[in-house]
């Protein structure tokens, strides 16, 4: 076992990585039946922790799946998570999955669910991606609709964002657009769409299906104070290839610039002042603000 190694709680006990297994019996691993939230935390707090819990508990009830702890319980094993691996910066995958059950689709089955919890570190673009701006192209796999799985669930089955991921990669872009049945703009494989034109801000609406981001909600409320006008509007290609500025939220991306999308420089191919003034709110926000994880503990 090395001494670096990370330790990963699930169901309450924690294993060195290495050690960390679920069953092959797990309905999460076998069907992609179960939910899940990335959390990032920086300075030593965790950004919005109650909303990501509130979502994870939402989802969870969606798809009809009794999570075994109460919202505080599963806050404070995130929290634990963290301070077991001596981290202040970083990102959590906190996992519920219907838990083991044999084979068969049936949920009843599994007698009762797992919750898995990691606390690591990342970093989803390179450092000058956030100074140069991504390159996005429109992938072919669209959107599940709202009638097979609403988009507000965050489940485990992201088979559909792979596939887009995969062609965008496959285009030599770094992340791929995905529409929605009707054509309309959606979000891309991981992250929320927001377009600047005349200094006004527009993002799809929640309906045009897409997961309703925890930072795509604080980045329309930092735009909001700052004094921009901000519509959530439904939105074609065209508004994008004709957009002064594009940029994409998410936990994981945080606020990142797009400098061209489908071959078209977006702007002047340069990180716009509404960006660059959103980003840098953001940065402010997610470094003073969040739940505390080492206030009132004492660390070894």
């Amino acid at each position: 076992m090395s001494a670096d190694s990370l330790q990963v709680q699930i169901d309450g006990e924690f294993f060195p990585e290495e050690e960390a297994k679920i069953s092959v019996f797990d309905h999460g691993l076998l069907y992609g039946d179960g939910v899940f939230e990335g959390i990032r935390f920086y300075c030593g707090r965790v950004f919005r922790l109650e909303e990501h819990i509130d979502r994870l508990y939402d989802s969870a009830k969606a798809i009809h799946l009794t999570i075994p702890v109460a919202p505080p319980e599963m806050a404070e094993a995130v929290l634990a998570t963290i301070r077991a691996n001596g981290l202040k910066d970083g990102y959590v995958r906190l996992v519920v999955t219907r838990g083991s059950g044999g084979l068969g689709l049936s949920p009843h089955r599994c007698e009762k669910a797992s919750i898995i919890v990691i606390a690591s570190t990342i970093a989803l673009y390179p450092e000058e991606t956030y100074q140069n701006g991504l390159k996005v192209v429109t992938c072919g796999t669209r959107r599940p609709t709202h009638d097979s799985l609403s988009p507000a669930v965050k489940s485990l089955n992201y088979l559909s964002n792979v596939m887009a991921k995969v062609e965008a990669l496959a285009a030599g872009a770094d992340e791929g657009l995905m529409l929605n049945a009707e054509g309309r703009v959606a979000e891309c494989t991981g992250d929320n769409v927001f377009v600047v034109k005349n200094g006004s801000i527009s993002t799809p609406p929640v309906h045009a299906g897409m997961l309703d981001g925890i930072t795509r909600k604080a980045v329309i409320d930092l735009a909001r104070e700052a004094g921009y006008e901000l519509r959530e509007v439904e939105m074609s290609r065209y508004e994008l290839y004709t957009a002064d500025e594009f940029f994409l939220t998410g936990t994981a991306a945080e606020v990142v610039p797009v400098r061209q999308f489908d071959e078209r420089v977006i702007g002047d191919g340069s990180v716009g002042p509404v960006t660059h003034r959103l980003m840098t709110d953001f940065r402010r926000m997610v470094e003073t603000t969040g739940t505390p994880i080492y206030e009132g503990v004492s660390v070894s």
